[in-house]
């Protein structure tokens, strides 16, 4: 995925957008508010196609969270996203600054966090749809097994067998569970990674910055 995978994104609570990001120009802020003007109040989400891009809105509990991105971007990285600035966002501002703060008001403070949220989303896409299809394939073996018990029951099949099927289930489940345990923590190096090696870059231009203030005093003297 490419730096200009999404393009805009904002904020809201009901109709007043508290805080948006764009490094593009377009008419992509107006779409977006049209959009959150005809938002239904309920916990949802929501996704709107306009001109090869995606719309794409997570709204809950009085919030709503836009993403505009390329129509190339899957609809889960998308939401991956809106789920990450919503987790930030109410950790941030639960606390009630939210609910009295006016129009864009946290453009400076938030908006920046929504840039760096962008590209960790970008930077990441390949192991974070790893870890959508081992939760939706956890979520499936979940629900076939559920089934084929419901139906084990209505042939009278004794208890035994159906704590076998349990248990077979809980491996599954457990199995997949440390599949998104690996992925996560393999995430989590890579970008430890990243930040090691730009601090050991700031470090280096420090000292070659002060290796010359030293080189040019004992020049001077």
């Amino acid at each position: 995925m490419s730096q200009e995978s999404f393009i805009y994104s904002f904020v809201a609570r009901g109709t007043v957008i508290l805080a948006e990001y764009t490094e593009f120009t377009g008419n992509f802020p107006a779409i977006a508010a049209q959009c959150l003007q005809r938002l239904p109040s309920s916990n949802n989400k929501f996704t709107y196609n306009c001109d090869h891009h995606t719309f794409n809105f997570l709204v809950e509990d009085g919030y709503a969270y836009c993403v505009v991105a390329k129509e190339s971007v899957s609809k889960q990285i998308s939401i991956a996203f809106l789920e990450r600035m919503k987790a930030d966002f109410r950790k941030r501002y639960g606390g009630g600054k939210a609910d009295t703060a006016m129009a864009k008001s946290l453009n400076k403070e938030f908006g920046r966090i929504m840039k760096e949220h962008m590209k960790y989303i970008i930077d990441h896409a390949g192991e974070i749809e790893k870890l959508i299809k081992v939760k939706a394939q956890v979520s499936e073996v979940k629900s076939i097994m559920l089934e084929n018990i419901d139906k084990a029951m209505e042939r009278g099949e004794n208890i035994q067998n159906l704590a076998d099927k349990t248990e077979n289930l809980q491996k599954e489940a457990q199995v997949y569970r440390e599949t998104g345990t690996r992925i996560r923590r393999k995430m989590w190096y890579q970008n430890m990674k990243i930040k090691l090696v730009v601090l050991g870059i700031l470090l280096a231009l420090v000292l070659i910055i002060w290796l010359s203030i030293c080189h040019g005093f004992n020049c001077t003297n």
